[in-house]
């Protein structure tokens, strides 16, 4: 696999890219050596030293910033990041433009140092950020600062929205879930959809003893992976076995629908939302049956996945196995040994 570098602007980079033509002309010749990179990455991804500092001064230097991509093999999500997202000329155009985009693999043993100088391993810097979704992505501004991050894949129209948020550091003024909400518009119900399993008026999410665990669901009207929720995942019978075993709770972020959080505070649904840092719709918070937050969900998921983090909270998993991706690969073994069929995309 080749790759193509920005222009070039300081002979440091040279000097990195002429290293990078050694190191590949050593790869081609020796076939065994697997890619670094858990999936086709488009060309113009950066191939750089893994040096958070560096890379992130370098972009700056360049009028940029550094997006950071967390993939693995055989992830679906990835592969529709790549092969849907980033075959969008215009969303191809905006990030060259504006980001020097690289690649970590979640899984990968290359040496990575983090911005405040800690050496150690990509999958050791997956575990060190949680990440709990691939593709995760992470915005970084000129300081150094995380300022975005995507836990799961996100639709071009949103994803478009979140790159023009970063490049126009509109973090300084606006929390990015308002601004994708009001800039990542589509055509959709505009009503939101009911399930007779959702909670009912008054919302009191505090936990009692014998409680079930609790379920926060955000969508919004004019929302198509809201639509698709109801129309596919709430009509099998394989996710409505694990979502039963919740008390579920849903809220329109932005509205003023008062609720009791989880912890005993009178509050409305919109402050909820943005206290808890709500970017995607829908998004599903879970609290386990003491009402602390355990795990959520912020980004796109079909059936079996969605299915999967329902199970990964009900059934304590998350407690001994803080990595969602390997809870999911067992579970998807232990169903194909059981001659259950394991459908990651339909």
């Amino acid at each position: 696999m080749s790759f193509e570098r920005p222009p070039l602007g300081s002979a440091g980079r040279l000097a990195r890219l002429v290293f990078a033509l050694l190191l590949a002309a050593c790869g081609a010749a020796i076939a065994q050596v697997p890619s670094p990179h858990a999936i086709d990455i488009p060309r113009w991804f950066a191939t750089t030293f893994l040096d958070f500092r560096e890379d992130i001064d370098e972009a700056a230097r360049d009028g940029k910033r550094l997006l950071v991509y967390f993939g693995q093999d055989g992830c679906p999500y990835c592969t529709k990041l790549m092969t849907v997202n980033f075959s969008q000329q215009a969303i191809v155009d905006k990030t060259r433009r504006h980001f020097v985009a690289t690649a970590i693999n979640i899984f990968g043993d290359r040496e990575v140092t983090w911005t405040d100088g800690r050496t150690m391993t990509e999958k050791e810097l997956a575990r060190v950020l949680q990440v709990q979704f691939t593709p995760t992505i992470l915005v970084f501004d000129e300081a150094g600062t995380p300022i975005v991050r995507l836990d799961g894949y996100y639709p071009p129209n949103q994803f478009e929205a979140v790159l023009d948020y970063a490049a126009g550091k509109l973090e300084r003024t606006q929390a990015l879930g308002d601004y994708v909400r009001a800039h990542a518009k589509e055509r959709a119900s505009p009503t939101l959809a009911d399930e007779p399993f959702f909670m009912r008026a008054p919302f009191d999410l505090r936990r009692k003893p014998g409680d079930r665990p609790l379920a926060v669901i955000f969508e919004t009207v004019d929302c198509g992976p809201c639509d698709e929720l109801h129309v596919e995942a709430f009509r099998r019978d394989a996710v409505m076995a694990q979502v039963r075993q919740f008390d579920v709770a849903r809220f329109a972020p932005g509205t003023a629908t008062p609720l009791t959080t989880p912890d005993g505070r009178a509050t409305t649904a919109g402050d909820f939302a943005r206290e808890l840092g709500v970017v995607y719709t829908p998004s599903v918070v879970f609290f386990d049956a003491s009402g602390v937050e355990v795990f959520r969900i912020g980004a796109y998921l079909r059936p079996f996945h969605f299915a999967s983090t329902f199970a990964y909270v009900a059934s304590g998993a998350y407690r001994n196995e803080p990595s969602f991706q390997r809870y999911l690969q067992r579970r998807a073994d232990a169903m194909r040994a059981r001659g259950e069929p394991v459908e990651l995309w339909k």
